[in-house]
């Protein structure tokens, strides 16, 4: 089932996830949900608190950057570029040192905004899977970048939020519009009714 995907403004895209316990079948199905809103929606991840769930989950599906990928890889297709991947309660450890990288950026919860924000482009996550087996990779590239950002999801982070002051003001009348509803997506959204 394709979900709406609450847009700025909403209150749980500001708070901190709660960890996840156990398994159930309501947390199987959350997750095939969001992989298919992800799908429908175009986007590179999707986290919990963007379809209203504040819980520490993500997907993330790199299978349109797979071409890009192998010329990066030798011409070989990295196996997290081949189909949607599950994350649960990850927990992140920058490289010390680790370059960081301008890249422009956008979200689907913020539609038609992008901006250069810097990121380290080399990571380590542990995380559990959807059949919550732990995992402990070394990541970089694209996928650092998708795995940062949907982690600052978990912690009522938004990719604006490394802006300067400066442009976060200029970006204030956009946003206010975004929290209104008065944007344009090819997916459902939920807005705040008061704002």
């Amino acid at each position: 089932m394709v979900l709406p995907i609450y847009a700025y403004g909403q209150p749980v895209l500001r708070e901190r996830a709660a960890e996840i316990e156990s398994d159930s079948p309501e947390l199987q199905a959350l997750i095939d949900d969001m992989i298919e809103t992800m799908s429908v929606a175009h986007g590179a991840g999707l986290a919990a608190p963007q379809v209203g769930q504040s819980i520490r989950l993500f997907v993330a599906d790199l299978t349109s950057y797979a071409e890009d990928l192998a010329e990066d890889n030798d011409g070989e297709v990295p196996d997290y570029a081949t189909g949607p991947l599950v994350f649960i309660n990850p927990e992140l450890v920058v490289e010390e040192g680790a370059p960081e990288i301008d890249m422009e950026e956008g979200c689907l919860s913020i539609p038609d905004l992008r901006e250069t924000i810097s990121r380290p482009d080399a990571l380590r996550i542990r995380f559990l899977d959807r059949h919550f087996q732990p995992h402990e990779w070394p990541v970089e590239g694209p996928l650092a970048r998708v795995i940062q950002h949907e982690t600052d999801h978990l912690d009522g982070v938004l990719y604006l939020d490394y802006l300067s002051p400066l442009r976060r003001k200029f970006l204030g009348r956009r946003l206010k519009a975004i929290a209104r509803g008065e944007c344009e997506a090819e997916y459902p959204m939920a807005f705040r009714d008061d704002a």
